[in-house]
């Protein structure tokens, strides 16, 4: 955790200006553009290592991260986050994910929870309502609009692409918006997302016959499982948990021998733990302990500190992908302090600080 605190504070993933990249390649030493999304996740896994470490660096640049959100990422005149940051002379990006603004939104929040400012509730909620009046048309939430028209995208086969289970997680922002401000229009939301992704996700996985393509969709499959953390006093959403972390484990397996993703395992590792501390599944200890071992092993060790402590994105038999990425990183922290907790005693989470 010391590790990848360093390496979220000194690599220059994260700007000075707060704005995160979406990931560093080892291969050719350069930052990927500024993306709101690896931004609003840049929020909670700061605000995360800020909690378990006091190191108030962390805190600081979660609230850097978030005001860069409010003051260079919001297109004020459209009404939302675009996929990415054009830097400095660049033209402006074209594309608006749903999924992207609900975890900005989600950002925002826990922000907002650790500093009482009331600049971040507002943003989230000017995002939630963005999140409806933007991609929810037609009764059917529209990953992807054109900009500056916001036009909805025809749907591709690739799965961030088309509707799916995976934007429960992207939801839970409406979720966390109607707890905070009781707006039923956020619950209204919430709900529809919640029962067309019961109804639907069984037929995500495998959704691919390319092993390495299946890979990719249990990432996508897992943030469906991870929306349902929030949920498991309905009977339907435990089952679906439970069962979903049998069927990622099972695919996980099967296909490392060809691919390795490590927000993948991070993924699993924490629904394990977060599901058997709510009582809804066992704990299988052998894999767990296998996942905790695999995940360990993509942290980089180097004298270099755009890599030293830093998560590799994913590892194919010829060796590890040159991406070195902030999710990865943010989600495999969270993950491997959850098994330290878990070693200790029974974990105590709220699901709302979920990275």
């Amino acid at each position: 955790m010391e590790r990848a605190g360093a390496w979220f504070l000194q690599s220059g993933i994260q700007g000075k200006n707060g704005g995160t990249a979406r990931y560093y390649r080892s291969d050719s030493a350069a930052y990927a553009r500024i993306s709101t999304e690896i931004t609003g996740y840049a929020c909670g896994a700061f605000l995360y290592l800020y909690d378990r470490s006091g190191d108030r660096a962390c805190r600081d640049a979660a609230v850097r991260a978030a005001h860069f959100l409010i003051e260079k990422a919001w297109d004020a005149k459209l009404a939302l986050f675009p996929f990415e940051v054009p830097a400095k002379g660049e033209p402006p990006c074209q594309l608006a994910y749903f999924f992207d603004t609900g975890i900005v939104a989600r950002g925002f929040l826990q922000v907002w929870r650790a500093t009482g400012d009331r600049r971040f509730l507002d943003s989230a909620v000017a995002a939630g309502h963005s999140m409806i009046s933007t991609f929810l048309r037609g009764g059917e939430i529209h990953p992807m609009v054109s900009l500056p028209e916001k036009r909805p995208l025809p749907f591709e086969p690739r799965w961030s692409a088309a509707p799916g289970c995976y934007q429960l997680k992207a939801a839970l922002a409406w979720h966390e918006l109607h707890e905070q401000t009781a707006d039923e229009a956020f619950l209204d939301a919430w709900e529809d997302c919640l029962d067309r992704s019961l109804r639907s996700h069984e037929s995500f996985l495998p959704g691919a016959a390319d092993r390495e393509k299946i890979m990719d969709r249990l990432h996508a499959y897992c943030y469906f499982l991870e929306g349902l953390l929030s949920c498991l006093d309905r009977q339907p959403c435990a089952r679906a948990l439970a069962a979903g972390i049998d069927r990622v484990s099972h695919f996980v397996r099967e296909i490392a021998p060809v691919f390795e993703r490590s927000d993948v395992y991070a993924q699993l590792l924490r629904l394990r733990l977060l599901a058997a501390g709510a009582g809804v599944a066992a704990l299988s200890r052998p894999f767990a302990e296998r996942e905790a071992a695999a995940l360990e092993s993509f942290q980089i060790h180097s004298t270099d500190p755009r890599l030293h402590g830093g998560f590799h994105f994913g590892r194919k038999p010829e060796g590890f992908l040159p991406h070195v990425s902030p999710v990865a990183s943010g989600f495999a922290v969270q993950a491997l302090e959850l098994w330290r907790e878990h070693a200790e005693g029974p974990v105590a989470f709220d699901w709302h600080d979920l990275v």
